[in-house]
């Protein structure tokens, strides 16, 4: 039996992951906040912008995680097209589940269809992911400890997006986006406490990808659009912005500014009124000569 160790760099891999799906997950959630706002198609955007936050937030969280997974006895590999299938599979599943909460009439069962969506896509890019593992030896799964897992995510989703549907303040946001980090970095270390590993000694060389061949287009590319969305989120107005703003414009109107049409009588000055006729000072009264 391999001997496990979940923190070969110590505390850095458990905190850079647990800041990456708090990021994803604040993201996320703010991104949802935004679509119960609006409708058409812009709801539909911000729902996508949404499930690819959250979906490329947990995926990030449980590679950095993975980069301090060691096993003793052998090396290990990652299968690069299954690695990448993990984060598509992830922004699908989890959009079902912010797409049912944002197009839903019904909010409790959008609530909970959604959570467990949700949390279902966070488990599935979690064991998908670890599909990919390549070592000498096998692997092995303790049932209650995945069942466990694939529960604390569900419940973490579906936290998550009552907080999205009942809180709308930015600080509530932020706190859900904790809690909601701290949830999913709980379920990966509880399906990676799951794990045993039987090393098979092999001198033949393994394939794949090291961890640290990903770290490159992992920082470039999701960390890149980590930030624009971020900015993007960050520079686009509330419905409540744009709402202040609309009765600002309408305060700042003059009140006496008023269209030709609706317009009442138009009131004479001084300047317009009758004009009476003028006798010249030779002039004699009618009748007179």
């Amino acid at each position: 039996m391999g001997h496990l160790d979940h923190a070969t760099f110590g505390w850095l891999t458990p905190l850079l992951s647990y800041a990456m799906a708090c990021i994803g997950s604040a993201l996320g959630l703010s991104c949802t906040v935004r679509a119960l706002e609006t409708t058409g198609r812009s709801r539909r955007n911000w729902l996508i912008t949404a499930a690819s936050a959250i979906g490329s937030g947990i995926w990030t969280m449980h590679f950095v995680a993975m980069l301090g997974f060691g096993v003793y006895g052998t090396d290990i590999r990652y299968n690069a097209p299954l690695t990448f299938l993990s984060l598509l599979g992830a922004m699908l599943v989890v959009g079902g589940g912010v797409f049912a909460v944002g197009y839903s009439r019904d909010r409790t069962r959008a609530l909970l269809l959604g959570g467990f969506a949700t949390g279902l896509g966070v488990a599935s890019m979690h064991y998908l992911g670890m599909t990919a593992l390549r070592l000498h030896g096998t692997i092995h799964y303790d049932p209650l400890r995945v069942v466990l897992s694939v529960a604390i995510a569900v419940i973490a989703a579906t936290a998550a997006l009552w907080a999205a549907l009942n809180i709308k303040s930015p600080r509530a946001v932020a706190l859900a986006s904790l809690v909601m980090g701290a949830a999913v970095s709980s379920m990966h270390y509880t399906g990676m406490f799951a794990v045993t590993v039987r090393v098979t000694p092999s001198g033949s060389e393994l394939q794949g990808a090291t961890a640290m061949q990903f770290i490159f287009p992992l920082a470039v590319g999701l960390g890149s659009y980590l930030f624009l969305t971020s900015a993007f989120v960050a520079l686009s107005p509330t419905a409540r912005e744009r709402a202040a703003y609309v009765f600002a414009e309408r305060a700042g109107t003059p009140a006496d500014a008023e269209p030709a049409s609706t317009a009442g009588p138009v009131r004479r000055g001084p300047d317009t009124r009758s004009r009476r006729t003028v006798r010249s000072p030779d002039a004699s009264p009618a009748g007179t000569r």
